[in-house]
C-alpha cells in the first residue's frame, strides 16, 4: 500500500509545485466551490480529459492538497487545507502571531481536513492524520474507555459488537452519557464505523450522523482517517470541524508520547474571521 508523505518539509516542496500549475489550482478552486466530487464530475466542470484531469489530481494526492475518499466504486475528491496551513504557520504567523494563535498553539491542529456540506451519502466532514504506532494501538484508543477517557474526557463504552449500543460517557462519576449511538461494522484493528446518536422512534426525526474510522498501517505509522457524514446542518458541521482536529491531536499526542495535550484542546474558541 502506498500513502501520501505527512507534512513536512518535502511535502511543502511537492505542494509549491502542485500550486505553481493554473490548471491545478483551477481544480482546488472547483473543489473548494464544491467538495467531494467525483473524477466524471471535475472533467465536466473543467472540459478535461479524464487523463489530464487523473496525471493533476496524482500530483495533487501526493502533494497533500487533496485527499481521495472511496465510496463504493467511486473515489471522492476533497480539498485538504493542511499544507497551506503548513505554510501559513511557518511563512506568516510570525508576522501576525495574535490573529492566527489557534492555528499555532495545538500541534499540527489540522495535518490533514477536509470537508463537505453535500447531501446524501457523501461524507459531510474527513479528516486524516498520520500516528507514529502502529494499528492496534489506535484501535485500543479508539475503543478502550480507559484510554478514551484521558484523550477525549468522555469513556467511550461498548463491548463494540456489530449491532451493540455505545455509550460516551462522562469521567466525572455521574455516569452521564452525551452521546449514545450503535456499532454498525467492526473489523479490528482498521475499520470502526458507529451512529452518533440514536436514532428515534419518530419516522419524522432526522437520522443520526455516522463516524467512520479506517485505519492503515504503513511501515512505523498509521494513517488514521476520520468521516462523519449525515449531519443536519451548517451548525453541526461546524461543530465537528473545531471537535474532531481537537480530539485527535490529543489521541495523537497520548500515543506518540504517553500523555494527552496539557490543556484540553476543543476548550480553545475557533478563530475569530
Amino acid at each position: 500500500m502506498s500513502l501520501p508523505p505527512p507534512p513536512g518539509p518535502d511535502g511543502l516542496d511537492a505542494a509549491f509545485k502542485a500550486l505553481a500549475d493554473p490548471t491545478r489550482r483551477l481544480l482546488l478552486d472547483r473543489l473548494r466551490e464544491q467538495n467531494g466530487r467525483t473524477l466524471r464530475e471535475l472533467c465536466e466542470s473543467l472540459a478535461m480529459t479524464r487523463q489530464s484531469a487523473t496525471q493533476h489530481l496524482d500530483l495533487l494526492v501526493r502533494a497533500n492538497l487533496v485527499v481521495v475518499v472511496r465510496r463504493g466504486r467511486e473515489r471522492l475528491h476533497y480539498l485538504n487545507p493542511a499544507p497551506i496551513h503548513e505554510i501559513e504557520e511557518r511563512w506568516i504567523s510570525g508576522f501576525d502571531r495574535p490573529r492566527l494563535r489557534t492555528i499555532s498553539v495545538v500541534k499540527h491542529l489540522a495535518e490533514e481536513q477536509a470537508m463537505s456540506a453535500g447531501p446524501g451519502s457523501v461524507p459531510s466532514y474527513v479528516y486524516v492524520t498520520y500516528i507514529r504506532a502502529d494499528a492496534q494501538q489506535v484501535w485500543s484508543a479508539l475503543t478502550s474507555a480507559d484510554l478514551t477517557a484521558r484523550y477525549w474526557g468522555h469513556a467511550n463504552v461498548s463491548d463494540w459488537r456489530e449491532g451493540s449500543r455505545w455509550e460516551h460517557v462522562r469521567t466525572d462519576g455521574s455516569g452521564v452519557a452525551d452521546v449514545v449511538g450503535r456499532v454498525l461494522s467492526a473489523d479490528p484493528p482498521t475499520r470502526l464505523v458507529i451512529t452518533f446518536g440514536e436514532e428515534g422512534t419518530d419516522a419524522a426525526e432526522p437520522r443520526p450522523s455516522v463516524v467512520t474510522f479506517l485505519v492503515e498501517p504503513y511501515q512505523d505509522i498509521v494513517r488514521l482517517t476520520v468521516t462523519h457524514e449525515n449531519l443536519p446542518d451548517a451548525k453541526a458541521l461546524g461543530d465537528v470541524s473545531h471537535g474532531w482536529p481537537a480530539v485527535l491531536a490529543n489521541l495523537k499526542s497520548l500515543l506518540e508520547t504517553g500523555e494527552a495535550l496539557p490543556q484540553r484542546p476543543w476548550e480553545m474558541a475557533p478563530k475569530e474571521a
